[in-house]
């Protein structure tokens, strides 16, 4: 029994978890995934002087382990873009590395790569431990980074960092939230310091196509809304 609020998802045949987060579990294989942790985002800032409070990536870590030890996984889908840039793991702080080692070697880690961490599937940087891919199908799903419009497969991904921007009660109000079509699913980014492109951007729906729905998990259920093409 998963001991927080989720809300249940039907996806290619399959019955999953959507969790306020942003991440994902797939109680049948006993899976989470999360996408677009861009670890070390704010050090990469630094470099070229723009200073950032250094702590994304121990905030990151720190709902990633708390996800963790309340699903117990035995495996975990990074969906991309898990580092800034291929040499975020050698920035992390000592602790954060080891916090980061330790859930890699307690249950089977993949990661696939991003536009942000190529390199890492020909073995040429570090990833803190895991195994990475470029892409995989799992019990008919397709994992990977960015959606492929030509994609007629069942697909999970990220990249967008999709977020949904609401009037309510006379305020903007801007949520993270999952995009879906019956053959798409794109997650939020689960990262601290990310930003978000708009549900109806058009590189979103050039993606998935028409008729995608932005979905929010609150408490037990989702809530739906149309995205307009």
């Amino acid at each position: 029994m998963v001991p927080f609020s989720f809300a249940p998802l039907s996806f290619g045949g399959h019955s999953l978890l959507a969790l306020r987060s942003g991440a994902l579990f797939w109680p049948e294989r006993g899976a989470l995934l999360v996408a677009d942790l861009h670890f070390e985002k704010a050090s990469w800032f630094a470099r070229s002087g723009q200073m950032l409070p250094p702590y994304d990536s121990l905030a990151t870590l720190a709902d990633l382990s708390a996800l963790v030890a309340a699903l117990s996984p035995r495996e975990i889908w990074c969906l991309g873009d898990s580092f800034h840039d291929p040499k975020g793991c050698e920035r992390l702080p000592a602790a954060a590395q080891a916090t980061l080692r330790g859930l890699t070697g307690a249950a089977r880690w993949t990661w696939i790569t991003g536009n942000h961490d190529a390199g890492a599937e020909a073995g040429l940087v570090d990833h803190c431990g895991g195994v990475v891919l470029d892409e995989a199908v799992v019990d008919g799903l397709v994992l990977r980074h960015e959606a492929s419009a030509r994609e007629t497969r069942p697909e999970l991904s990220g990249h967008f960092h999709p977020k949904l921007r609401l009037r309510v009660r006379g305020r903007n109000v801007s949520r993270i939230c999952f995009v879906a079509t019956p053959t798409k699913l794109i997650l939020p980014a689960f990262g601290a310091l990310t930003g978000g492109l708009d549900v109806d951007h058009p590189e979103i729906i050039r993606a998935v196509g028409p008729g995608a729905e932005a979905l929010i998990p609150v408490e037990d259920k989702l809530l739906r809304f149309k995205v307009a093409a």
